[in-house]
């Protein structure tokens, strides 16, 4: 996209809103995301001309087949926010044979009916149009050596509708976010030390809640990860575009997203029809590696395509609102990873650079070859340097091993 077109979009979405034509002016938004998503279009297009739709649709189906990912459970559970938003989580607890605390075992006899302590729980939170499977690779190699709760935010997954935003009609904000996860922390680890693990939203997640529940952070975390994420400022973020675009888009994007989210059914079907554009978006926003596995990009596009159009819009002005800096401080005497793609277009890596900056002591790995799901491009890197940060917080011995990056075994009930 050139810097005189997006300038050319720019011009036509003012003077269309500026005269009252607000249908004029969403279609000219349209014609600005769709120069926007130009560069995938164009690789889409020439698929298009040497793969037939049903080729593709059965290159889809065997992707879904050939690599299952998601496919991991645990024992399921529902907590609830404040407005009454039902929010599922699931565990999955340690193997009492081969899990970390068995290890610790004589360190933890019972003297005088005195209670064994509660073990460590790290708590997942996934980011904007995921879910709590968007984990899977870090689940995967976790799995027995240490207590986990996974949990989908409010509208995404399994997790019902949000409350106060189909009764009242209001959009989501960060804060609210930061209080459903102390709900499931509530639920689903009410006692024992804490590390908190967030990608994206999810680490906006993690830093409300240490904004909103400062107590909990000090007498509970023991460690705390924050990958592809923002304290705030998101506002300037460009998306690698050109900047008159950009504000074109940023411009009315808003009230187009509410406009279409009022009309879900109709955009629904307008994405299936266009799925192999839609996928073509995905993967640029979601990875940097040519060599990204077909049926992990696959996985990605699954998921996002989920999320309904009416949900993207509750949540986008959340975004442009977040400012959590301050919150940080509540990180500062805990061990830290922040973790980035370099490559990242969402929540670009100086934004993570920054955190690190407020958090001096804490471990920046900036990864060269990733993009924006880098815990699902590079999953042995991520989860290597989560287990580090385990045993640095205490969660794991140092010694302890993980493997299992690409397992889709599952052990706990479906």
């Amino acid at each position: 996209m050139s810097e005189s077109s997006g300038e050319a979009v720019a011009a036509a979405v003012a003077s269309a809103t500026e005269a009252g034509g607000w249908r004029r002016a969403t279609g000219i938004a349209g014609l600005a995301i769709g120069v926007v998503a130009a560069g995938a279009a164009a690789g889409v297009a020439i698929e298009r001309l040497t793969v037939g739709r049903g080729m593709r649709q059965k290159a889809r189906l065997a992707l879904d087949s050939a690599g299952p990912y998601g496919g991991l459970r645990g024992t399921p559970g529902t907590a609830y926010a404040e407005d009454g938003t039902a929010l599922y989580y699931e565990v999955d607890d340690l193997d009492p044979e081969t899990g970390a605390e068995a290890d610790r075992a004589p360190r933890r006899r019972r003297l005088f009916g005195r209670r064994t302590p509660a073990p460590v729980t790290v708590v997942f939170s996934h980011g904007y149009c995921l879910n709590q499977d968007s984990w899977h690779f870090q689940r995967a190699a976790l799995r027995g050596v240490v207590r986990t709760v996974h949990w989908d935010q409010r509208s995404h997954g399994r997790s019902g509708r949000g409350v106060t935003q189909t009764r009242d009609g209001r959009p989501v904000s960060i804060d609210e976010l930061g209080r459903d996860l102390k709900a499931v922390i509530d639920a689903a680890a009410p006692e024992g030390p804490l590390v908190l693990v967030g990608h994206s939203m999810g680490g906006m997640t993690v830093m409300a809640l240490a904004d909103a529940f400062p107590d909990l952070v000090r007498e509970r975390v023991v460690g705390v990860a924050l990958v592809g994420t923002s304290s705030g400022r998101l506002g300037e973020v460009n998306f690698g575009l050109p900047s008159a675009g950009v504000e074109a888009v940023r411009r009315v994007l808003p009230g187009v997203l509410r406009a279409l989210g009022q009309r879900a059914e109709l955009v629904e079907r307008g994405r299936r029809a266009t799925a192999d554009l839609f996928a073509g978006i995905i993967k640029r926003y979601s990875f940097a590696s040519r060599d990204v596995d077909p049926a992990v990009a696959r996985f990605a596009e699954r998921m996002i395509e989920s999320t309904p159009i009416d949900v993207v819009a509750e949540y986008y002005p959340a975004f442009n609102d977040h400012d959590k800096t301050a919150a940080l401080a509540h990180f500062a005497d805990l061990p830290v990873l922040v973790l980035a793609g370099v490559r990242d277009l969402v929540t670009p890596s100086e934004h993570s650079e920054a955190v690190a900056r407020l958090l001096p002591d804490a471990e920046l790995v900036l990864v060269p070859d990733a993009g924006h799901l880098v815990m699902l491009e590079h999953p042995e890197l991520v989860t290597d340097r989560l287990a580090d940060l385990l045993a640095r917080a205490g969660a794991v011995p140092a010694a302890t091993t993980v493997d299992g990056y690409g397992s889709t075994s599952s052990t706990g009930p479906g």
